[in-house]
This record gives structure tokens, sequence and C-alpha cells, in this order.
């Protein structure tokens, strides 16, 4: 006797809202994961503001605004996506939260959706409160292509959650996601500028450093703030990225 097949619901709005709230509400319950990825860009931006305020580049534009303001938004944006979500990826999936949501009419794929979605919401805090505390106390004055610098930072914040997506398919457990991306962070950021000028960097480096997602996203949007064009080669290097860490997460990622 076969049985009767049940209708199965696919989860609606409410149940994507539930899911968010709760990604939230892990975010904030992380009190490290909340406070490093805004508070050290935070430091660093008040550490470098008085002296680089006061150094103009071009356009009126200074080198707090040139070279600083950059390098702060794409520390809060690998920050969070290279560390920080590949690290919540890997405690659900240790857990068995993502094996027991795969039996489930909610797939696996929810949590991942959410996780990004709550911590493009924790960049956007982070990026609008370091421009805030730039403008309103360090006088920063705003890019000269407004809008090329708001596609820069999507696209630069789609490449870093890709490069976040391959750490969380090779991590096997929460304490490896963490040092993984911290490790993998310091790489893309030292050949990337992080640490000082890039030119001092031997040659080969420098032109590695600038391939990469953290190099390309500063150099990006220096280029729209200083009101140069934006280099083709730093958005291909954004969208090379996104696309390889797509096609390495999906092939080597798995839910349990």
């Amino acid at each position: 006797m076969t049985g009767i097949p049940l209708p199965v619901h696919r989860p609606g709005p409410r149940s994507w809202l539930e899911l968010l709230i709760c990604e939230l509400k892990m975010v904030v319950r992380d009190t490290a994961g909340l406070i490093v990825p805004i508070g050290l860009p935070m430091l660093i931006l008040v550490m470098s503001a008085s002296s680089a305020g006061r150094q103009e580049i071009a356009n009126g534009r200074t080198a707090l605004d040139v070279y600083v303001l950059p390098l702060v938004f794409t520390m809060i944006l690998a920050t969070t996506g290279i560390i920080n979500m590949p690290s919540f990826l890997a405690y659900y999936r240790r857990s068995g939260i993502l094996r027991r949501l795969a039996v489930t009419p909610a797939s696996p794929a929810m949590v991942l959706v959410a996780q990004v979605a709550v911590g493009v919401l924790q960049t956007s805090i982070g990026v609008a409160a370091a421009w805030a505390l730039a403008s309103l106390v360090f006088d920063a004055n705003p890019p000269v292509h407004l809008a090329a610098a708001f596609g820069v930072l999507a696209l630069a914040t789609a490449a870093m959650y890709a490069v976040g997506m391959i750490v969380a398919a090779l991590a096997p457990t929460p304490n490896s996601a963490v040092a993984i991306g911290l490790a993998s962070f310091f790489a893309v950021g030292a050949l990337g500028g992080m640490f000082g000028n890039r030119e001092s960097l031997p040659d080969a480096l420098a032109a590695i450093g600038e391939s990469l997602p953290f190099g390309a996203s500063v150099q990006a949007l220096s280029a729209a703030w200083t009101g140069a064009a934006v280099q083709p080669v730093h958005l291909i290097s954004l969208t090379a990225a996104i696309l390889i860490g797509g096609a390495v997460s999906a092939a080597l990622f798995r839910w349990e």
C-alpha cells in the first residue's frame, strides 16, 4: 500500500525573517566578531587621519580620502567576509545544523543567504560609521565619482565573501576556519598595502597584491575618490575572485 504523498510547503517570508533575526542575534552575541571588524579599522582611521588629512593629493582630495579611507573600508569588508562568515558556517556544519536542515523544507542554503545578508548589514554599518567619523571629525571629502565608489564597494563585498566561501569549504572546524581566515586576511592585506606602501614590496609581490581582492579594492576605491578612471584590471580581478570563489566553494563545500 503506497502512502499518500504529503504536500511540501517551502519556507515563506516569515520563515526567512525569523532566520535573519536568529543570524543577527548570533552575530551580536559574538562580541569579538562584532567589534573587531569595525573597531580595528576605525582605530587605524583615527591614528592616521590627522596627518593624512593635511596632505592634498588631487582634485582637493587628501591622503585621508585617497589612501586611508579606501584601506579602512576594504579592511571592514575583508574581516567580515573572510574571517567572520566562514567561522559561523563551519560551526553550523560541525554542530549538525546544516545536516538537520537538509531533511526539512528549509534548505541549508537559507543559512548561507541569511549569513551573507547579516554580514552585508554589518559591513554597511561599519562603512557608514567609518565615513561618519572621518567626515564629521576629520573633514574627509566624498569621492569625486560617487557612483563608481558605490559600485566598487558592492563588487569588493562580493569578492570578499567569495574568498570567505573558499575558507568555509576548506575548514573542517570553527577554530580552523578562524585560523585559515586570519591567515588569508593578513596575506592578502599585506600584499595589498595594509601594512605600508605597496611600492616598497618587490615588483612581483606588488603585482600579485594588486591583482588580489584586497589590493584591487583599495586601488579601485582610491581611483574613484580622486576622480580617475577605475582601471579595468582591478574590476577584472574582483570579478575573477567572485567567479573563482563561487566555483571552488561549490565544488568543495560540504553541508556535513
